[in-house]
């Protein structure tokens, strides 16, 4: 055969088989089963918020059939400079963070370090021997207060701390005055830590536990502690891991602990929530600390991002755990990273909606007749406390991301996935045929 004829059948073959690098390209909306003129109801509802002083500005982008078919910016990165919001536009992603940390988690299980019904102290011995807060009510002045504390009646378990259930949260138990113990102990620092995650950990580890391990759903630092976890298993620094492991293999080129300087200029300014809703912009002490890698990297918070890094992570998810060639993880260990493990265990907090059940890290949707909504049935979900959200729905081959950046704003994320949803006008169809 000829050079000539062989060069024919290479453009024969890329034609008829199209290379894995148009994962995520553009494509029209109706070719993958949306309405673009039910898309564009997304349009008016941010632009009203906007309006009313309530969203300085977002990124929206949703991918179905492994093709972008909605990728809009609305409003400003930064309102008082008048500056518009760009589709490069980088974000805080708080607890975004968190399904990232999971995936680190599970590149390490693949590997055979450990199971997830080992204990976590087989790898960090701070969680031996953990006690148990019993709190009970100060007559006086109806505050919590410690009474005493219990032998935990078994270790905390990697699962445990994968789906919330470690007997940790976010504010910690209080002592016998009735104070929060993680304030004591220098959990929680309003101006940030000097101190790397080992640290935070040890901390963290000599306070009691609010419930017993395995026995209730209660959001906190759990996922903290898997980031160490992640340190000592692998011998690398939690942002090397994810970088070397995560990041580089899926080029999410701008998803990183902080914002490196010639990149500033894509940073989207922080706004805060006034009572009546509508939005006042951070301080610059706020701001500023984007710019500087901090001493203590948190598993379940810390990441920047823009829409297009993080839809490469999740589509990787959807694709069972491999994008353009890469894969992170196998098909298996996803299905078990978005099974419901929670169970009939009770949930504290009132973080988790009715009817959700809890995988791996993430939301789990347990179906419209559970949660009344015209979600998925299996559809797996986070978000982040400046109002970042994601979705990744296997029944529909969906994935979608929002990105804002306002403090405490977690509604706008449920608005934006009602209004994807609404858009699909053509259904996946199971094997038998049915939708």
């Amino acid at each position: 055969m000829n050079l000539r004829a062989r060069f024919l059948i290479v453009l024969l073959l890329l034609f008829v088989f199209p290379s894995q690098a148009q994962v995520l390209s553009p494509l029209a909306p109706e070719k993958v089963g949306l309405s673009k003129e039910r898309l564009d109801r997304i349009r008016p509802a941010m632009e009203k918020h906007i309006a009313d002083n309530k969203l300085s500005g977002g990124v929206g982008l949703i991918a179905r059939r492994g093709k972008i078919a909605y990728f809009e910016t609305y409003g400003m990165a930064d309102k008082e400079a008048g500056k518009p919001m760009q589709k490069d536009s980088i974000f805080r992603m708080y607890s975004m963070t968190k399904a990232v940390t999971g995936v680190a988690v599970m590149i390490l299980y693949e590997e055979g370090r450990f199971t997830l019904a080992d204990p976590v102290s087989r790898f960090l011995p701070e969680f031996e021997n953990m006690k148990v807060a019993v709190e009970k009510t100060d007559p006086t002045t109806g505050k919590p207060v410690l009474s005493h504390t219990v032998p935990a009646e078994h270790p905390i378990t990697i699962l445990d701390l994968m789906r919330h259930a470690s007997g940790l949260n976010y504010a910690g138990p209080h002592d016998e005055k009735g104070d929060l113990i993680y304030q004591k102990i220098g959990l929680n620092p309003a101006g940030g830590a000097d101190y790397p995650l080992a640290e935070f950990i040890k901390k963290l580890a000599g306070a009691p536990l609010v419930h017993q391990p395995g026995t209730v759903w209660d959001y906190g630092y759990s996922i903290d502690v898997l980031a160490r976890l992640v340190e000592v298993v692998s011998g690398q620094p939690i942002d090397r891991f994810f970088s070397e492991r995560i990041f580089k293999p899926l080029k999410m080129e701008d998803t990183a602990y902080y914002v490196p300087e010639p990149k500033w200029g894509r940073l989207v300014v922080m706004y805060g929530l006034n009572k009546d809703g509508t939005i006042n912009r951070m301080p610059a002490m706020v701001l500023d600390a984007a710019k500087k890698k901090p001493a203590l990297l948190f598993g379940g918070s810390g990441l920047f991002s823009t829409a297009m890094d993080y839809v490469r992570f999740v589509q990787m998810l959807l694709n069972g755990g491999e994008l353009d060639g890469a894969r992170i993880l196998s098909p298996k260990t996803v299905d078990l990273m978005r099974a419901d493990v929670l169970g009939d265990l009770p949930k504290a907090g009132g973080l988790l909606p009715p009817g959700m059940g809890f995988g791996l890290t993430f939301a789990v949707d347990r179906g419209p007749a559970q949660t009344a909504t015209i979600f998925s049935k299996g559809e797996y979900y986070w978000g982040g406390a400046a109002g970042t959200s994601f979705f990744i729905d296997p029944q529909e081959q969906m994935v979608a991301v929002l990105m804002i950046q306002t403090l405490g704003d977690l509604g706008k994320g449920a608005q934006f996935k009602q209004l994807v949803y609404q858009a699909i006008v053509e259904e996946e169809k199971k094997p038998d045929g049915r939708p």
